[in-house]
């Protein structure tokens, strides 16, 4: 064989091997997809921040992260379950609710795999009222025309929930909207409804939208029912929008809320689990940076607060390492 054969063989031998490893590296990669809520919330964005900081160190671990709008806390879990999404932003109650089949998931059951990562921001009940509607408190909403959130969402059932504390139907409502979060401020200053109601961490991006779009108020959520809600439920608590945030409303609000959670399944892997924490934390800075809500958030309040579900072993296995958990 000619000297200048073997130089092509030689060439294309090692253009084939060097093929045959970008094939085993891409068949190596994993795609993970983080389940949130309405693109206009705070779920999407936060979730959006998590991916961004994962994706950034994939050429350690090869994880791809991908950030899904979805239609909230409820779908999410029950996305996370049917093994379409690994991991997803859902509420406290939603959490605690699901581990133990209460509430919205009393019908089909426990879902004894859900597992805690993190929590997140607090996420407090926010009425957000048309200012000539005449809607000055909760009660005042009977009899109009409200958004009371889409099936799925964690705001859905949180009203369900405080609907029925009242003792309150759907039909207490000249209209009971199920709109998604990206429809109800258009809605509300197109005066197709008189209020809504959303469980969202501030500042939000929907609220800023309905405040300066239309005239219209943030109005407080409080009360004997609010008040056994707390006192009955550990991941209830009470709540202040400050004053000021937004136009139309300079002095605080009371209400009551959650706080937003991350979950996942016991069936996901260790590995990707640890990664995914492990991306946020070490760059903690950086991710609080991501988005205002976050500002505020420590790790030990992240590790210890509002997560009813069991830590996921991965996380464990990170939170042991920084001396957040024993």
């Amino acid at each position: 064989m000619k000297p200048r054969n073997l130089i092509g063989l030689g060439l294309a031998m090692a253009m084939g091997g060097s093929l045959a490893a970008g094939s085993a590296v891409a068949q190596e990669q994993q795609f993970i997809s983080v389940g949130t809520g309405g693109v206009t919330g705070v779920y999407y964005p936060v979730g959006g921040a998590i991916c961004r900081l994962m994706n950034q160190t994939r050429r350690e671990h090869g994880i791809r992260c991908s950030v899904e709008s979805t239609g909230g806390s409820v779908f999410n879990v029950n996305a996370i379950k049917g093994g379409d999404l690994e991991f997803g932003v859902v509420q406290s109650d939603v959490q605690y609710n699901a581990f133990n089949g209460e509430a919205n998931f009393a019908e089909g059951g426990a879902h004894e795999d859900l597992r805690s990562v993190f929590s997140l921001h607090a996420e407090p009940l926010t009425v957000v009222a048309r200012s000539e509607a005449g809607v000055a408190g909760f009660d005042d909403l009977k009899g109009k025309r409200v958004n009371i959130g889409n099936p799925g969402s964690g705001q859905r059932a949180l009203m369900d929930l405080l609907i029925a504390e009242k003792g309150w139907t759907n039909a207490d409502f000249a209209l009971a909207a199920e709109l998604a979060p990206a429809e109800q401020s258009s809605a509300l200053c197109d005066n197709n409804i008189d209020a809504f109601a959303y469980t969202v961490g501030h500042p939000a991006g929907a609220i800023q939208e309905a405040t300066t779009t239309c005239d219209s108020v943030i109005v407080p959520v409080e009360g004997e029912a609010v008040e056994k809600l707390v006192t009955d439920n550990p991941y209830y608590f009470k709540a202040v929008i400050p004053g000021g945030m937004y136009r139309g409303t300079d002095n605080d609000v009371n209400t009551f809320g959650v706080g937003a959670t991350v979950v996942t399944s016991a069936t996901v892997d260790d590995e990707v689990v640890y990664q995914f924490v492990k991306a946020v934390f070490d760059d903690f800075d950086n991710f609080k940076s991501l988005h205002p809500a976050l500002a505020n958030l420590t790790p030990e309040d992240m590790v210890g607060q509002g997560n009813s579900a069991p830590v996921h072993p991965g996380a464990e296995k990170y939170y042991k390492e920084k001396g957040w958990l024993q």
